[in-house]
């Protein structure tokens, strides 16, 4: 691909048409599907791979998690473990660009990585 214009741009950007920009935030609400044994911890730290782009994120908050049998919201209970799925509110270092997971999957999902080990914890959606 060849620029008319010299702009800054790296792995992890995006080209978009101007009436089709996607929405740019640090602030991110997800539906999370937990995969470790070793449960979400709220304020723990995370790194975040959104399409091509790396980042880190800290959980700020757990709103709910999902009654698997009846897909209901679970509100007493917010201890996220294997294979529970929840919604979590999380802050990225960077901002990031996206579209609601509804909208379009590929920039709508992220994947959660503990950076102790490198192992995958988590996939998400963003709502």
């Amino acid at each position: 691909m060849t620029l008319a214009d010299e702009i800054d741009i790296s792995r992890g950007d995006m080209i978009v048409s101007p009436n089709n920009a996607p929405e740019s935030a640090q602030d991110l609400d997800v539906m999370l599907c937990w995969f470790h044994e070793r449960p979400l911890q709220p304020g723990g730290k995370y790194a975040i791979k959104h399409t091509s782009r790396d980042a880190r994120c800290m959980v700020k908050e757990v709103r709910y998690k999902m009654d698997i049998s009846t897909l209901h919201k679970a509100e007493g209970d917010l201890n996220i473990r294997m294979n529970d799925i929840g919604r979590v509110h999380l802050r990225t270092t960077v901002p990031l660009h996206f579209d609601k997971y509804q909208r379009n999957r590929y920039t709508g999902s992220i994947i959660l990585i503990d950076e102790s080990t490198n192992e995958t914890v988590a996939a998400g959606m963003i709502v």
